[in-house]
């Protein structure tokens, strides 16, 4: 029988509360201090690197790592592996909930799926360049994971969780010593080029006289943002944020219970299966939100359920809590002998993901290039919330189409995002083959992705 005043009891709550705080001291070292405000870095990461840095001195005096001590239940490391994975496909559902905005014009669509299109070709370069960085490495070092390169498109690419997801594959199924906290410092540096990256390109325009930056004043935001008429009452027996948190777990549940159904099928691929959890997430939410959107045609429903408004603070808060999590669940230690090639890794990326999307978006954007460059360029070295943080620095009400690009580009980039998953799989099987489809496979994307132009060409 556990009294309350266990460690067991309270574990859990102190390490989420920490979290949460060391957000909060974030938040204040960045409204505090100029350097921190304008080098763009979210709260999210900074608060990550303070529990790094508390972490690190609690070790030098007592030898302990300071999450795995009684306070936060004895296996704390674990715990904000846990809430890192959970968190992205919790985030991801969020997103999904969002009700959809009217029907798309037909050039509103090409560059929504142009958008998609370029962040799989995005990941595809990086898992090139990754891979080719750790094969050579592997030939080097003996010990050396040759396919940990293809962690980069997922730490990068795809951020955190993700990169956490395929670490800890590669670690438990095919031992990759360190290979959690290997994917997880990647996706830190991923945050770093965003926000360096992001300024020295905001800096040079500003010099050259190219963008003005926008003002972020906070202005009240207007009822209708906040609440459509056609949805429930924000208060009524059951609260309207109880509402959304429900939605959202029931449809993760109805994801777990399906991943668990996979894992029986495929037993062979339960580590994949459930390193899918925020794609099958995304499946059953949007599965749900066809259900409702029957039941109201169907009049059995009479009102919306569902309210962007409240599912943006929800998907935000979890994409925070899986951030600061994440990078404070990195082991430096397992990774003394890797941090060269780690170095390299993160800064070809940064280069290939810069130079890459300002092609495009100056070739395919040409209305909005450097929003659409910018948006691009942040959420393809973070996460979604690092390209707005890029993007509102020079359209702060978001007059282009820059953001919405970013909402809708979702299901044309998993459509075409999912067989590189597969690979990922592959890579530590046989890295030089999955080298040649990753390159074969960009290939394509870019024919697909540049069609107009190419075909254009050729009548001409």
């Amino acid at each position: 029988m556990e009294n309350f005043w266990d460690y067991s009891v309270w574990g859990t709550i102190n390490l989420v509360a920490v979290l949460l705080a060391s957000l909060l001291a974030a938040n204040v070292l960045r409204k505090s201090i100029p350097f921190l405000r304008n080098s763009l870095i979210p709260s999210s990461v900074l608060g990550g690197g303070v529990l790094i840095a508390v972490a690190g001195i609690y070790k030098l005096i007592t030898g302990k790592v300071m999450f795995d001590t009684p306070f936060f239940g004895g296996n704390g490391t674990a715990a904000l592996e846990m809430l890192t994975y959970h968190c992205l496909a919790l985030g991801f559902i969020a997103s999904t909930f969002k009700p959809s905005k009217g029907k798309l014009t037909k050039k509103r669509t090409a560059e929504i799926f142009n958008t998609g299109v370029t962040t799989v070709s995005t990941y595809l370069l990086q898992g090139v360049f990754g891979l080719a960085i750790s094969i050579v490495a592997a030939l080097l070092m003996q010990s050396f994971f040759s396919a940990a390169g293809i962690l980069l498109p997922f730490g990068y690419g795809q951020g955190t969780g993700q990169a956490l997801n395929y670490g800890n594959i590669f670690e438990s199924d095919y031992g990759f010593v360190g290979g959690k906290s290997f994917g997880l410092t990647i996706a830190a540096l991923g945050f770093l080029s965003a926000s360096i990256g992001g300024v020295i390109h905001l800096n040079i325009l500003k010099k050259r006289g190219k963008i003005k930056l926008a003002d972020k004043g906070e202005t009240a935001l207007r009822s209708e943002q906040i609440q459509a008429e056609d949805e429930i009452p924000m208060q009524e027996s059951m609260d309207k944020l109880t509402v959304q948190i429900a939605l959202i777990f029931g449809a993760y549940l109805l994801a777990y219970l399906l991943m668990f159904g996979l894992g029986k099928l495929l037993p062979g691929m339960k580590s994949v299966v459930y390193g899918f959890n925020f794609l099958l997430g995304v499946l059953t939410a949007t599965l749900v939100k066809l259900v409702m959107g029957w039941l109201k045609k169907k009049r059995v429903i009479k009102k919306e359920y569902t309210n962007t408004f409240l599912m943006t603070r929800a998907s935000n808060f979890f994409f925070d809590v899986m951030v600061v999590a994440g990078i404070a669940a990195i082991r430096f230690g397992v990774l003394q002998k890797y941090w060269g090639v780690i170095l390299i890794m993160g800064l070809v990326g940064l280069i290939v993901t810069y130079i890459y999307n300002r092609i495009v978006a100056k070739a395919l954007f040409k209305d909005y290039p450097e929003e659409q460059f910018l948006m691009m360029y942040g959420m393809l070295t973070g996460t979604a919330s690092t390209g707005v943080i890029l993007l509102r620095e020079i359209d702060g009400d978001f007059k282009t189409p820059a953001a919405d690009n970013m909402v809708y580009q979702n299901f044309p980039a998993i459509v075409f995002g999912f067989p590189m998953m597969l690979l990922a799989t592959l890579a530590p099987k046989k890295p030089i083959l999955t080298l040649i489809i990753l390159v074969a496979f960009f290939a394509v994307m870019n024919l697909i992705l540049f069609r107009s132009l190419i075909f254009r060409k050729k009548k001409k």
